[in-house]
């Protein structure tokens, strides 16, 4: 009996040992390091240090004691290491990463707009300065005030990472004249599999009263985007083309894509039926045939623009645009106006600037070349590339109005 309670006192004994010794530890948790007090004083940019991890440890009556202790197991800081195996796609307003490893199993981190891509987009989309016809006079013969007001208009240019697909950059005359994704032209794929053929440096552009596709602005075309670009102009069933550079200044801006009488380009055939020579440009009628289909489109070569400045006189830009107006009102239905210098954004964006703004000189008595000019950037960023570009919009209406109160008069 002696025996029995000895035994019976150690097995007791024992078992309370293992209950006091008995540990439930938690998941490391890191501690995120203090803000300002500990950053050097001449740098934005603080020394690595190892983080801290809080391990929790709870005894069987549910008290825990948290015990800190410096540790390397952990993963760095997410602005110091760029995670392997993720996938980036940066646009001028918005940021989306994606762990293309473990997709399904984790929600994508979605960044958002920097205050600075906010403000950007907000004044684009909002900026406005209503003209009547003695305030436009008046703001022409302010130099200054345009400039300044042209200075204020973000570029929205379009970072090469927002398009993603491979070797665009073999079709772009240029490195950072890029087609904004949300408005760019798509070609139909000759292969389901090959991305890069639907690409084509062009952007549909709005027009008066927010029109949809009213233009399209793109770059001159380069020797191995010409059967691109008349494929474009034949899917988009383009009544005309508007044409504002040399074929060289300097450097090469554009080659020669139409034919002296007939030529084929892919799958399009290019007939030239008439020349016309003008005063400052030529006009060529054409006739595009594929299969027994065929159109008729209006070519407007206009070579007295240099490139990055503006002419004398705005009156031969103003011609050019009212002939080509009446050849978009005679082809009512049909698609949308192509034009283009070397880059797309210069002087194509003058050219639609004003076509517009004239527009709503004669539909409204007003007109607002500020927001003009903030709705292309939208579309296709840095249209209008200049303040002189952005002074010489402003005399060109100021032209128009002139007319405009002339005919009034009569």
């Amino acid at each position: 009996m002696i025996l029995y309670r000895l035994k019976e006192k150690f097995q007791l004994s024992l078992r309370q040992d293992k209950e006091k010794n008995q540990e439930i530890h938690l998941s490391p948790i890191v501690l995120q390091p203090a803000h300002s007090e500990d950053k050097t004083a001449n740098s934005m940019v603080q020394p690595e240090q190892a983080p801290k991890v809080l391990s929790v440890v709870v005894d069987p009556q549910g008290r825990y004691t948290p015990e800190i202790k410096a540790t390397t197991s952990v993963c760095p800081s997410p602005f110091k290491m760029k995670p392997i195996g993720l996938q980036e796609r940066r646009g001028s307003n918005v940021s989306l990463t994606l762990d293309m490893s473990s997709l399904g199993n984790v929600e994508p981190f979605v960044a958002i707009p920097t205050p600075r891509e906010k403000v950007a987009m907000e004044y684009l989309q909002s900026a406005s300065r209503i003209l009547t016809r003695s305030q436009l006079r008046d703001v022409v013969a302010s130099s200054h005030l345009l400039q300044s007001e042209f200075m204020e208009i973000p570029m929205n240019f379009v970072d090469p990472k927002e398009i993603d697909i491979p070797r665009h950059g073999t079709k772009n005359r240029y490195k950072t004249i890029l087609p904004n994704p949300l408005s760019r032209v798509c070609l139909r794929p000759k292969n389901v599999t090959d991305s890069l053929s639907t690409y084509i440096n062009a952007n549909y552009i709005r027009g008066y009263s927010g029109k949809e596709k009213a233009f399209i602005a793109t770059q001159g075309p380069m020797i191995n985007t010409v059967n691109d670009f008349w494929q474009m102009v034949w899917q988009e069933d383009s009544p005309v083309i508007v044409m504002i550079t040399k074929l060289k200044e300097k450097n090469e801006k554009c080659v020669l894509y139409w034919p002296e009488k007939r030529g084929i380009y892919g799958k399009v055939e290019v007939l030239v039926i008439s020349v016309n020579e003008c005063n400052n440009y030529t006009v060529r009628n054409l006739v595009l045939k594929q299969g027994s289909h065929t159109q008729r489109v209006k070519h407007y070569w206009y070579t007295s623009w240099p490139d990055h400045k503006t002419p004398d006189s705005a009156q031969p830009l103003l011609q050019l645009m009212l002939d080509v107006e009446e050849d978009r009102l005679a082809s009512a239905g049909r698609g949308p106006v192509v034009v283009h210098c070397s880059a797309g954004i210069g002087r194509t964006g003058c050219f639609i600037a004003t076509s517009i703004g004239c527009r709503q000189l004669r539909e409204e008595g007003v007109v607002d070349a500020l927001s003009i000019v903030c709705q292309l950037r939208v579309d296709r960023g840095g249209m209008v590339q200049t303040s002189e570009q952005y002074e010489f919009v402003h005399h060109a209406l100021c032209l128009y109005e002139s007319r405009l109160s002339a005919e009034t008069v009569q």
